[in-house]
């Protein structure tokens, strides 16, 4: 009897454990929670590596090139691999898949940091590449699957507050790992916040969409579009150093664009496509997309440019500049929940044009600063277009997630992180050689008016392209450095004048993103 009761009492307290298990599988909030994790790990990961590069260059006797590489590999592993690891969700699980991802992010991580030697560092960034893919497209299909459309909104902003101040955090925390630790311990940072990911992932997380019986994952798809962007993005990387006209360069783009042709053919006759172009017959995808690429064209290009434009002409330090930067990055994390209240009862469509219109009127200010320009008025056009990304990310997103099929997920999770890569690779690519074109024109008529006698123009012209005075005899030194600001404030105002263009151009197209109402509910 009391055996029994013992017994009876053990099976109860089973019971309920088990309850009380289940209740958590698939809260939409704690699901929440744990992607948010998993895309705070990549993120912080991201801006850490950045900070402890030099110190990688040193203590493993790494060239320039090499050191290049850590970031760079990673980066094309992830750009390449995005809508594949997605269709790999949405066929076998997103939550299987996500867990496959943080087990290998951690492990590669504790692997890198027990290498010995760059070339290890490099492969092992390539793999680890590899699987923030796979996190990444999950996270937002995740949210797709727990989540009804209409109550979308304001997880994706509280998942982009949470990687906006991730990458606020990684230059500050990164850089106090590697002065008081190692380079090594900036990796293992990401040990416990993997393993806490994965414990919670495996309690909360729901399957998922499994995949038909009978049917085959479309490796030729992959392995095309693989290469496709793996060209496109080599060579607008390469373009800011050796230009559009290089021969290696100018090759890579048109191979890029004859495999994107065949990708395209491959997948209107693949029986189960990696990346089914029906997609792009609903406008609210193809609107997102299109904006998201604008929107990172101008969120990486623009800092990338400003950057040499506050260190190199108005003379800040590496800090005061940093600081200028995550005015930016703060003014997105507090008004990304902000800006997701807003559309969860207005939908998408206008505060998405409100927020390239917004982006666009900073950018004209910008380009209205000059060579000497007070800190405070950059200040303000920074939180001005701060203001203006946070609902332009969150409603790009959305309007991706919620115009594909609930079936899709995964790819369009996959097509939204992809089209920022693209966005974010040709907006420091395209802006930096805008510059280089305008300068280019300008500062040799200028030196030579000035009387300065040029014993390498090419080089001058690098110089001046990152706002550095160029090596000159025969005027002051003060003289060559004026005419170096202002042409390259010059060649700035330019680019800044293109993207101004663009986020414009991109508020029409947004006004067209309206969400279908069988799309609200699918």
């Amino acid at each position: 009897m009391d055996t029994r009761s013992a017994g009876g009492q053990l099976t109860d307290t089973g019971t309920a454990g088990a309850g009380r298990l289940s209740r958590l599988r698939g809260h939409p909030w704690l699901t929440l929670v744990v992607v948010s994790s998993g895309a705070m790990m990549v993120a912080l990961d991201s801006m850490v590596v950045t900070v402890a590069q030099p110190v990688i260059q040193q203590e493993l006797s790494a060239s320039f090139t090499q050191v290049q590489w850590v970031t760079t590999g990673y980066l094309l592993a992830v750009a390449v691999l995005l809508v594949g690891a997605g269709k790999l969700g949405d066929r076998f699980g997103h939550r299987r898949v996500f867990l496959i991802g943080v087990v290998g992010f951690t492990a590669t991580s504790v692997l890198i940091g027990l290498s010995s030697t760059i070339v290890w560092v490099i492969a092992l960034r390539v793999l680890q590449g590899v699987f923030g893919a796979l996190m990444q497209p999950a996270t937002l299909a995740l949210l797709r699957l727990v989540f009804p459309p209409d109550r979308l909104m304001m997880p994706i902003a509280i998942r982009s507050a949470v990687l906006g101040g991730s990458t606020a955090a990684g230059p500050i925390l990164g850089g106090l790992v590697v002065e008081h630790l190692n380079w090594q311990a900036a990796f293992y940072l990401n040990l416990p916040i993997g393993i806490v990911t994965l414990v919670l992932a495996a309690v909360v997380l729901r399957g998922g969409t499994v995949a038909r019986t009978g049917t085959r994952f479309d490796v030729p798809g992959l392995v095309l579009l693989a290469s496709t962007l793996a060209l496109l993005l080599w060579a607008v990387t390469k373009a800011p150093e050796r230009g559009f006209g290089d021969g290696g360069v100018l090759g890579a783009l048109i191979t890029s664009v004859l495999l994107g042709a065949t990708f395209v053919w491959w997948e209107g006759r693949a029986a189960d496509p990696l990346l089914p172009l029906s997609l792009f017959r609903s406008v609210p995808v193809t609107v997102g997309v299109t904006v998201m690429t604008l929107i990172s064209f101008v969120l990486f290009g623009v800092p990338f440019l400003l950057t040499f434009y506050l260190q190199n002409v108005l003379g800040l330090t590496p800090a005061e500049c940093g600081i200028q930067v995550l005015w930016l990055t703060l003014v997105m994390v507090v008004g990304g929940p902000v800006a997701g209240a807003v559309m969860s009862r207005t939908g998408p469509r206008i505060p998405v044009a409100v927020g390239l219109l917004l982006t666009g009127v900073a950018l004209i200010g910008l380009l209205r600063l000059g060579p000497d320009a007070h800190i405070d008025a950059l200040t303000g056009w920074f939180v001005l277009m701060g203001m203006g990304f946070s609902p332009v990310v969150i409603g790009a997103t959305r309007l991706i997630l919620s115009g594909a099929p609930r079936s899709a997920a995964g790819v369009a999770g996959g097509l939204q992180q992809t089209a920022m890569q693209i966005g974010g690779s040709l907006g420091t690519a395209v802006l930096g050689a805008v510059v280089a074109a305008r300068v280019g024109a300008l500062l040799p008529e200028r030196l030579s008016a000035a009387g300065a006698v040029v014993a390498d123009p090419a080089a001058a012209v690098q110089h001046v392209s990152v706002g550095e005075s160029p090596v000159v005899t025969g005027v002051p030194a003060a003289t060559a450095a004026s005419i170096a600001d202002t042409t390259f404030v010059n060649g700035m105002d330019t680019a800044l004048a293109v993207t101004a263009a663009l986020a414009f151009a991109g508020a029409v197209v947004a006004l067209f993103g309206r969400l279908a109402p069988s799309q609200d509910s699918s």
